[in-house]
């Protein structure tokens, strides 16, 4: 089971998130040769912290659910089998947990998310102007042919 791009993104910003221990997960913007803008720039130092943030998103290296749940990028890892049922039994509770405090409690802890919105917009901005570049055809290309990617702005030292 992997986790990448459109569907890491809605599975970072749920308000739960429970992975399968044996997932593999990742922000694959730089393998691509696109800047991590949108929500990786966001939600990913304010899950686990800007030094796993950094490293996870330059390296675009994957990680399995019990690593991101270690570093706290997920609420929980389960075994893979216990998925399903684990994310059920939290569902119901939220259910049946007393909606005015849920609710209120989600809008004060979202302010942490909205705070950040700056950096979203200048990370989606820049995002934007670097699908323009040769390093995306270059990334895509690699992709594609299961190669290792020689980008044209690091060969030409810029």
């Amino acid at each position: 089971m992997f986790a990448v791009g459109a569907g890491l993104a809605v599975a970072l910003l749920a308000d739960i998130s429970i992975a399968a221990t044996d997932a593999r997960i990742t922000d694959g913007h730089l393998r691509l040769g696109v800047g991590a803008g949108d929500h990786a720039a966001i939600i990913w130092p304010l899950l686990c912290g800007l030094a796993k943030a950094k490293y996870y998103l330059y390296t675009a290296e994957f990680l399995d659910g019990a690593e991101a749940e270690r570093i706290g990028l997920v609420s929980q890892a389960v075994a893979p089998d216990e998925l399903m049922a684990k994310a059920l039994a939290v569902a119901t509770n939220l259910a049946n947990a007393p909606q005015y405090a849920l609710r209120w409690t989600k809008r004060s802890l979202n302010h942490w998310v909205r705070s950040a919105a700056p950096i979203f917009e200048a990370s989606l901005a820049l995002e934007m102007l670097n699908l323009f570049d040769e390093d995306v055809i270059e990334g895509a290309t690699a992709i594609k042919e299961k190669r290792p990617a020689r980008f044209p702005s690091a060969q030409s030292g810029s």
